[in-house]
């Protein structure tokens, strides 16, 4: 790609990033990407005028009055616990996720949910017509005449369509798609994402209207467009999983009315996504027991416990340079895992290809689950199994120690909820935790964990 010549005022923005450049260059000066550099129009600049003026004087704290938000119930029990109690009236969330994930179908199903609420909803399919989204609504069983479908993608004709219809719910699939006549720049650029979400913003606030924005993403995993995108809505949902699984985490990166950093788990069925009600079952039905390099432990994904199986594998390596592989879990975070466990227990690992998976799919990012990654590669290493009434917990650091984890105590509720006899923890969260069911054992070192296992 070369510059235009032509000589109107633009602007060389990175597709990745979203930083703009005054002139062309071969890779981005912010993310170091090449050719990710597009040129855009600048649009003119206009003067904002809001739609009334209205005088407003500093105000004290005691003065303010707290009025509680109304709120729409999705029908969708865990949904709701994750917004905070359901969709508040104005709300502006963006729904991001790989492509075919199956964030259209979490849409139609929230709007088939919606609609049973005698909400009218406006679902604007602008990536499909409307005869494949009715497709689509029909294998799911969506029978409603509450929703409305609008295959369109110029904004200000989708505009004059919400304020003649005056829905409750609107639906965007997805903004990348959209373009306003007025903007020179192609759909899906920065400049147009950047304005197509301010004047979402305004329509919804100004005539209380709940909008959900799907949103790509990048190949790094970002939402596509620029930054600014996530900072102007009000609620920022993830939806990952992985495909040769039936599972999906909706998961609340930013949430103005309700947690953040927690979790709803879907199934993926023939007849469309069902929220799972115990994960931790799940997750282990299809363990097998007295099996080395297994360990279960239980794990927080936001507020929610749940029990996850970690499994490795240690074989001996055929080439000069080892393998080390890991499915769910940090790359980098292993190495390390890896070298103390070098380090401090003496084990030759530097022969071996050493592979990790977390089981069903789902990628954990808490060092809590450091302790259970070593007892399990260990216990491939050595060829003995782990107790199966045994779960453990902890963090490792590069002394070896196991250092202390947060919601120790709901951690080991869940554990003995699903019949769990022993626990390894460690020392610093030994105080005061008394849970019936299950014997509690703290460590400080590694070396501990180890001897306790008899591994």
């Amino acid at each position: 790609m070369t510059p235009s010549k032509n000589k109107a005022k633009t602007l060389w923005v990175c597709q990745e990033c979203g930083t703009s450049h005054p002139k062309w260059a071969g890779s981005c000066s912010a993310c170091a990407k090449w050719n990710t550099l597009v040129e855009e129009s600048v649009a003119p600049l206009t003067r904002f005028q809001p739609a009334a003026v209205i005088a407003a004087s500093p105000m004290t704290l005691s003065e303010v009055s707290f009025k509680e938000k109304p709120r729409y119930s999705t029908r969708f029990p865990q949904w709701d616990r994750l917004l905070g109690g359901g969709c508040v009236v104005g709300c502006l969330g963006l729904i991001a996720g790989d492509p075919g994930i199956g964030k259209s179908t979490l849409m139609l199903q929230l709007s088939a949910h919606l609609a049973l609420e005698e909400l009218k909803v406006l679902y604007v399919c602008g990536e499909e017509s409307v005869e494949q989204t009715a497709i689509r609504a029909k294998r799911l069983g969506i029978v409603s005449s509450q929703i409305y479908f609008l295959s369109e993608t110029n904004f200000e004709l989708i505009q004059a369509h919400i304020e003649k219809l005056s829905p409750q719910i609107v639906i965007i699939d997805s903004i990348q798609i959209l373009y306003k006549p007025d903007i020179p720049s192609a759909p899906g650029s920065v400049t147009q994402v950047r304005e197509l979400a301010l004047s979402l913003m305004h329509l919804a606030k100004k005539m209380h209207i709940t909008t959900f924005v799907v949103g790509h993403v990048t190949k790094s995993g970002e939402v596509a467009g620029p930054r600014v995108l996530e900072h102007i809505v009000d609620v920022v949902l993830e939806f990952e999983g992985d495909y040769k699984h039936g599972y999906r985490i909706l998961r609340a990166v930013k949430n103005r009315f309700g947690p953040t950093d927690d979790i709803v788990l879907f199934q993926m069925r023939q007849e469309g996504l069902s929220e799972v009600e115990n994960p931790s079952q799940l997750f282990l039905e299809e363990r097998i027991q007295e099996s080395t390099g297994s360990v279960i432990v239980p794990t927080m994904e936001g507020s929610r416990p749940f029990l996850i199986e970690v499994q490795a594998l240690v074989a001996s390596s055929a080439f000069a340079t080892s393998s080390r592989k890991s499915t769910g879990l940090d790359p980098n975070r292993l190495s390390l895992l890896l070298a103390v466990l070098e380090k401090r227990m003496g084990y030759m690992l530097h022969r071996s290809d050493v592979f990790v998976s977390v089981t069903g799919g789902i990628k954990i990012i808490e060092p809590g689950i450091d302790l259970a990654v070593l007892m399990a590669i260990s216990s491939s290493f050595c060829n003995r199994a782990v107790d199966p009434d045994t779960v453990v917990i902890g963090e490792v650091g590069l002394g070896g120690e196991v250092r202390s984890v947060s919601r120790i105590e709901t951690r080991l509720k869940e554990a003995a909820q699903m019949g769990f006899k022993r626990c390894i923890i460690p020392q610093r969260n030994l105080k005061g935790i008394q849970v019936p069911g299950i014997e509690i054992l703290g460590v400080d070192k590694v070396e501990q964990a180890i001897e306790y296992l008899k591994l």
